[in-house]
């Protein structure tokens, strides 16, 4: 499980297709040292697991049915990547519950300059769109956020000066591809309305 408060900017250090799936080094800040073998480390809103690291770099390898449904199969050489590591009891709860399972892949609308902030409209796929509500949270590119309003397909939120800076999402462009992961409680609200 994750809170969506990235801690670091990695970039891709190198990506190699092998003989079961694409495999990629992620360079980052942290110290590796810590970051056990097997460890589950969220990239861009998509749970992974680390399978090699060394000084300043792990890896990790990515299945075809990841690479279809995600971002990640258009990761390259050089590429930032928003990082978090996996919550621990007692962290502090930053974001919201987040579990690194990608949901679907929205499309950023546009992106305004407002004040210091920087409002980005996302167009959600549908059936997905149903499950965001305003005031509601959700994960863009591994970003745990607050849905300011919805219209129809489209949703829109409000991205203060530290997290344009400490993420990956000042460098969205208009027509980018984004990793979705709808709030788990609207997910499971949403079963139970349809089972009852």
């Amino acid at each position: 499980m994750f809170t969506g408060i990235v801690t670091d900017i990695g970039r891709v250090r190198a990506v190699t297709e092998t003989n079961r799936d694409r495999r990629y080094e992620i360079e980052t800040a942290w110290d590796v040292s810590g970051i056990d073998m097997g460890a589950s480390i969220s990239h861009a809103g998509c749970c992974l697991t680390v399978v090699e690291k060394a000084d300043g770099w792990f890896a990790v390898e990515v299945s075809d049915e990841t690479l279809s449904k995600t971002t990640l199969g258009g990761w390259k050489t050089g590429d930032p990547v928003n990082l978090e590591r996996a919550a621990k009891l007692g962290d502090e709860m930053g974001g919201h519950v987040v579990s690194g399972h990608v949901d679907g892949l929205g499309k950023v609308v546009s992106i305004e300059q407002v004040g210091g902030s920087h409002r980005i409209v996302v167009e959600a796929p549908a059936p997905l769109h149903r499950y965001i509500a305003a005031k509601g949270s959700i994960t863009v590119d591994g970003v745990s956020l607050t849905v300011n309003a919805v219209d129809g397909r489209n949703f829109d939120l409000n991205i203060i000066p530290h997290t344009w800076e400490a993420t990956t999402l000042g460098r969205l462009q208009p027509g980018d591809a984004v990793n979705l992961e709808i709030d788990m409680l609207a997910r499971y609200l949403a079963r139970w309305q349809e089972t009852a």
